[in-house]
């Protein structure tokens, strides 16, 4: 990885202003930005063509880029990166943000997936981009589950935890299911469950359904097979992931197949472990722009992640912005940051994680 501090450290105080306001203007406005603009900006007076001089310099570094053959200048993927390490000014989180962040936690929602869903929509309308929840595994011993037919292709599972936690979860279930093969599955399961965790039932799952085949018809075991699969993939170390405002991403500089790659990559959970792994390693709010992150970078679009953790200071989960590589760094990342600190002590206190 290229040393940006480095490279911070090789520039003077000209070109350090002359890069800041280059990267500054283009995030906000998303257009190149120009020597004849900085020329009103820079705190010193200096001229049209010094500024170019410096431009120049920059580009050569690696820093700037001309996207055509306008006289202005783009920072690189290499100039945010190196922008967001040492010259970008981090804000507070905004009253009004922070009030419509808090009142997601303000619901009394027995259903742990259901209030991380409302998180995220609320992540996605206060960023204007897309928002990533990886919500943790619920580890509780299971009290009771329930299959309910809503449609030829469609059932729901509702799971009924020890500690009180309630989840329902939309699956589509093996062809041929009827109520009654539904209602034996599930007695089938209740009959496992008690005391046993998701993990551990799917665990035991194989070796009960060997030994009682014959109680179980074709179809029920079918059904207990795949709804066990479902609910935790094999491979897979956490549940779901979330993703709320994906028609925030749809109009942007970002090639819209490549964004529709992207979330049908999320949707089919792709490398959702490496997702959490790349937040475990280092503490709060970590930024991925473009190519940095392979996940991402199908979409040319930048991720700004942090982990959620539970009482026991350990990393459960995260929550996520993804929006073009233009972001408003100074403004999401405190946002991301305090939504997931919010979240870690709203799990916390349920005894979640």
């Amino acid at each position: 990885m290229t040393d940006t501090p480095k490279l911070l450290s090789d520039l003077n105080d000209r070109s350090r202003e002359v890069f800041r306001r280059v990267v500054e203007g283009y995030l906000d406005t998303g257009d190149p930005v120009g020597s004849r603009t900085l020329t009103r900006t820079l705190s010193e007076k200096v001229s049209a063509a010094t500024i170019r001089n410096v431009m120049q310099d920059l580009e050569y570094m690696g820093l700037l880029d001309s996207p055509h053959i306008s006289a202005g200048r783009v920072p690189t993927q290499l100039g945010l990166r190196m922008f967001v390490d040492g010259l970008m000014e981090v804000g507070e989180v905004a009253t009004a943000d922070r009030e419509k962040i808090d009142a997601t936690m303000g619901v009394n929602e027995p259903d742990v997936d259901t209030l991380l869903d409302r998180v995220g929509a609320v992540l996605s309308g206060v960023t204007r981009g897309a928002s990533l929840v990886l919500t943790p595994k619920h580890e509780a011993p299971i009290r009771h589950i329930e299959f309910v037919s809503l449609a030829q292709d469609r059932a729901l599972v509702v799971l009924v935890f020890a500690d009180g936690q309630v989840e329902n979860r939309l699956f589509t279930p093996p062809l041929g299911q009827t109520p009654s093969s539904m209602r034996e599955a599930g007695n089938f399961l209740n009959a496992l469950a008690e005391g046993r965790t998701l993990s551990e039932l799917r665990a035991q799952i194989g070796h009960e359904i060997a030994a009682r085949r014959q109680e179980l018809d074709t179809l029920a075991r079918d059904l207990v097979e795949s709804g066990l699969a479902l609910w935790q993939d094999a491979g897979e170390r956490h549940e779901r992931l979330i993703v709320r405002g994906r028609s925030n991403l749809i109009g942007s500089e970002a090639d819209l197949d490549r964004i529709r790659t992207l979330f049908d990559d999320l949707e089919r959970k792709r490398d959702i472990a490496e997702f959490l792994e790349l937040t475990e390693q280092g503490d709060g709010v970590r930024i991925f722009i473009g190519s940095e992150n392979k996940l991402f970078s199908l979409s040319g679009s930048s991720l700004v992640v942090s982990p959620y953790m539970n009482a026991d200071r350990k990393i459960i989960g995260a929550v996520g912005v993804i929006g073009p590589t233009r972001l408003n760094y100074g403004r999401i990342v405190p946002i991301v940051d305090y939504t997931a600190q919010l979240v870690g002590r709203m799990l916390s206190g349920r005894g979640k994680g």
